[in-house]
């Protein structure tokens, strides 16, 4: 990417989220790698005065290592736009969409895209779905504030958990039906499918602690199924990346039941880049080495959104 050497990248990083020290570790992994492939790379901590240090550190390029709100919902994002900064990722409305669990799942229903049957909650409870489901906020990541809830009884709790965790002013409840399977995650690169990798938490789900805490999940890579059913797992990833008009990098969530099909249960347009982190796992059984990852994320930023 010869047209972003020269050029001054601003590596937007933390944040106000909950997600703030997994953006902090993202952001300087990725800081790390862009120096060492010779580019001009600055940290950036977004904060409330993120639009004057972009202008006084003189950012040519901003490349995203924010999650959560504020970060990757479509915020960040249209600032730039308006301040003309070329930045890696979705743009405004497709970060926007996926941040919005619900919503993403009505454009992928739309576009033929398989996800669990869901429901927002409400005072009355359940409307149609039985147990099992899971609980999540609607608009949050890293699997902050998700229940798997098993009996009825322990579903108003389940919504209040979420409820905490939910922004301030968006307190929607997701509640979507539990599908009893494996859990697949597929990293999708400038519209390039990566190799899948099957998630196997030792214990309980693959929660908040079994993201970040090493020894807690085991992760299989490439996963062990066969060459259809992989191909089905590939085949509805990518068609909710582009259904979702996802560009750069993002990683697709994919549970397969007992059966085999697939089932897409959330998008996330700035997967993390941690040592912990399944994006850079994919990419580097795809013959590429971290800092190469990077770089190839930075491309993006000179595509149109």
């Amino acid at each position: 990417m010869q047209v972003f050497k020269g050029k001054k990248i601003g590596v937007l990083m933390g944040g106000t989220s909950e997600e703030r020290g997994i953006s902090l570790k993202t952001g300087g992994a990725v800081l790390k790698a862009l120096i060492q492939r010779g580019y001009d790379a600055v940290a950036v901590d977004a904060g409330a005065d993120l639009p004057a240090r972009l202008v006084s550190e003189k950012i040519d390029v901003a490349f995203i290592a924010l999650h959560g709100r504020r970060g990757e919902d479509g915020c960040v994002q249209g600032m730039l736009e308006v301040m003309g900064i070329p930045y890696t990722g979705s743009g405004v409305q497709s970060s926007s969409l996926c941040m919005d669990k619900a919503a993403a799942k009505k454009i992928m229903s739309f576009h033929g895209i398989r996800t669990p049957e869901f429901e927002m909650s409400g005072p009355s409870g359940l409307k149609k779905l039985k147990p099992p489901v899971v609980v999540k906020p609607n608009s949050q990541g890293s699997a902050i504030g998700v229940t798997i809830v098993r009996e009825k009884g322990r579903l108003k709790d389940a919504i209040a958990e979420a409820q905490r965790h939910c922004p301030a002013g968006f307190n929607a409840v997701l509640i979507e039906r539990f599908i009893e399977g494996r859990e697949m995650t597929v990293s999708i690169l400038n519209g390039r499918v990566l190799p899948v990798i099957e998630i196997k938490p030792k214990d309980g789900f693959y929660d908040f602690a079994h993201k970040y805490t090493k020894g807690l999940t085991d992760f299989i890579v490439p996963a062990r199924v066969n060459k259809v059913i992989l191909k089905k797992t590939e085949k509805e990833a990518l068609g909710a990346y582009n259904a979702l008009r996802c560009s750069g990098a993002a990683r697709v969530d994919v549970m397969l039941d007992d059966k085999g099909a697939a089932y897409v249960l959330e998008v996330n347009t700035v997967p993390g880049l941690t040592e912990m982190s399944l994006f850079p796992r994919a990419a580097e059984i795809a013959g590429m080495d971290y800092p190469a990852l990077v770089e190839a994320m930075l491309e993006s930023a000179g595509l149109d959104k």
